[in-house]
């Protein structure tokens, strides 16, 4: 696992939550993406988290991460809430079209 993202689950019933700190590299995009479906893959869990607040650097590789989560939490019937997004992100993410997420947590 790459040492700069992270994914748990706090509790059995809670809502998974999958931290991302440093940068994003574009393989790191697909794992995570696993990671959440495997999380969420029981259907127990109706929200889950992406922690941002330590992420560095925010750009293009990064929103595409945040997008791919979303889809694969609702593709699982999910709903992903962002928690402490940092500015850089949110620009980003109303720049090109995808705003309601920076909106979320």
């Amino acid at each position: 696992m790459c040492p700069s993202t992270s994914t748990t689950s706090s509790s059995t019933e809670g809502p998974v939550i999958v931290r991302i700190a440093g940068r994003v590299f574009p393989a790191d995009v697909p794992r995570l993406c696993t990671e959440l479906s495997t999380k969420l893959g029981d259907g127990t869990a109706a929200e889950a988290v992406c922690d941002v607040r330590e992420l560095t650097g925010a750009d293009l590789t990064t929103v595409d991460a945040v997008a791919r989560l979303h889809l694969t939490a609702r593709r699982l019937g999910c709903r992903l809430v962002l928690r402490g997004t940092p500015a850089e992100l949110q620009a980003l993410l109303h720049l090109v079209g995808l705003g309601a997420l920076a909106q979320t947590g």
